[in-house]
Order: structure tokens, then sequence, then C-alpha cells
């Protein structure tokens, strides 16, 4: 037994939720959000709750149950308050700036690389070396948050690069003479 699955997703005031077949959609003060789910699960609006049962004992259909609770509890946070994830830039020289409808990151690099933000995102720079990323999709917030980090992992001698905010980096010794 599935012991996130079997919680009922309560819907929030101010948050109508719609459940069509295998989609559940679901619209806020936020915005709106919809996920397609498996078809090894029942999806039912119940009591003011969305409620997800397995429709099979299967072990496919016991694991996609706590998942497809899990997706449809991410959509009613993020149509009322949304998600947000930090990054810290640290190196010498190293900084961001918001860039028009780009994120401009000076990472040490022979040129600047300027990031595109998808639309549903929004992404600010409160000080030179930090990054705010934030939006109502907690798949897309990750996603960007990412690929941001990507241009410049964190590296284990120095610790320059860019970390999420709370991030423990490994270091290393460095040679010996």
């Amino acid at each position: 037994m599935s012991r996130i699955g079997k919680k009922p997703v309560p819907v929030p005031q101010g948050v109508t939720a719609n459940v069509d077949g295998q989609t559940v959609s679901v619209k806020g003060p936020k915005g709106e959000l919809q996920t397609s789910l498996v078809a090894i699960v029942s999806v039912a609006l119940e009591n003011g709750a969305v409620v997800v049962k397995p429709r099979n004992n299967s072990k496919q259909a016991r694991s996609a149950w706590g998942l497809s609770r899990t997706l449809i509890a991410n959509l009613m946070v993020g149509v009322t308050e949304g998600f947000t994830k930090k990054l810290e830039i640290n190196g010498v020289g190293y900084r961001a700036a918001m860039q028009g409808k780009g994120l401009k990151l000076n990472l040490g690099y022979s040129h600047d690389v300027v990031y595109d933000i998808p639309d549903g995102i929004e992404v600010t720079t409160p000080k030179p070396t930090e990054i705010v990323v934030s939006g109502i999709d907690k798949q897309k917030v990750g996603q960007v948050a990412a690929e941001i980090r990507e241009w410049r992992k964190p590296e284990p001698y120095k610790g320059k690069g860019i970390k999420y905010a709370g991030e423990y980096i490994f270091r290393k010794e460095g040679k010996k003479k």
C-alpha cells in the first residue's frame, strides 16, 4: 500500500479542479496547469478532494499510484504558491544579470553566456551572485535551474561555480609538495 497515494489531495480555497478521464486540470490565482496520468490509475473528484487509486494490484499500478498523487499535489501548490529555486554563484569575476528576456552569465569563459528564459518562468537577480528561478510548474522550474547550473558546475577544489542554495560541495585537498 502506498502511504502517499492513500491520502486524498485537498483542493484549496480559490482553486478549481476538473477531472476529465485521465487528465486533471487545476485553475488558481497564479495560473492554470494540467497533467495527464497513466491509465493504470483511476482519478476522481470526491468531497472537495482529488482521490487517486490503482486500477489493479500490479507492481506498476502501485508504483504509479503515489507518483500520480504527488503530481496532482504539485499542481495544487503551483497554482496557489508557486515554486522557487535559488542559485548561488561563487568565483572571482563570476556574476549574473538580466538582459532583456535573457539571463547574462559571466562565468570566466572568453564570452558571456546568454540563457534564454522559457515562457512561464521568472528569473531575477537580486544580487550579481544570486539567481532566483520561480514559476508555477515544479518540473519547469527545476529544469531551468539545472540548465543554468550546467554552465559552470561547482568544482571540488575551490568551490567555484554555480550551486543551489544550501547545496553542500564536497571539497578535495589539493596536491601536496
